[in-house]
């Protein structure tokens, strides 16, 4: 299934980029593929980076996912550098750990107005079926574009409950 993602409504402006994501569940296995459209080349791109569990990857462009748990939810990043992180949360930012899931393989591929980020998580066995899709894109002017399914607070918070919109029981 392939959804539009939009900007939250007080970020900058978007100036024609567009983003799209396609997400499948095969039992514990989430599949994405994140299409940025566009004017991809005023984005700030990080970094190739290891292969490796790194924090803080949301202060530039990174995409994300959701998902709800019987006890709270977890959260992926997922970084265009190849870095990744996962946390675990027991509710509303509250309890966050690192979640011990295995290192999601990382594939980007670009083409002139295209950019495709194309992952791998593995959920936790008590994953509720209801997922976030979110990213975090930077502009070269240091400009933050917050991206989701829906945006159900007047500030951008992916963690809201209301953002993990989408059911892939």
């Amino acid at each position: 299934m392939r959804l539009p993602l939009i900007p939250h409504p007080t970020t900058a402006a978007v100036h024609g980029l567009t983003l799209e994501v396609e997400a499948r569940r095969e039992g514990r296995g989430l599949s994405l593929e994140y299409t940025l459209g566009g004017a991809v080349e005023t984005v700030r791109w990080p970094q190739p980076a290891a292969r490796a569990h790194t924090d803080e990857l949301w202060r530039t462009t990174c995409f994300e996912a959701f998902a709800r748990t019987a006890g709270g939810y977890v959260e992926y990043n997922l970084s265009p550098s190849g870095a990744w992180a996962a946390y675990g949360f027991d509710g509303y930012r509250a309890g966050m750990r690192n979640l011990a899931v295995p290192a999601p393989f990382i594939v980007t591929r670009t083409a002139p107005g295209r950019f495709v980020l194309t992952v791998d998580v593995q959920l936790p066995d008590d994953a509720t079926g209801a997922v976030g899709l979110t990213a975090v894109i930077e502009r070269l002017d240091g400009s933050i574009l917050y991206w989701a399914l829906t945006h159900p607070s007047d500030k951008p918070d992916f963690h809201h409950s209301d953002s993990l919109a989408l059911d892939l029981t």
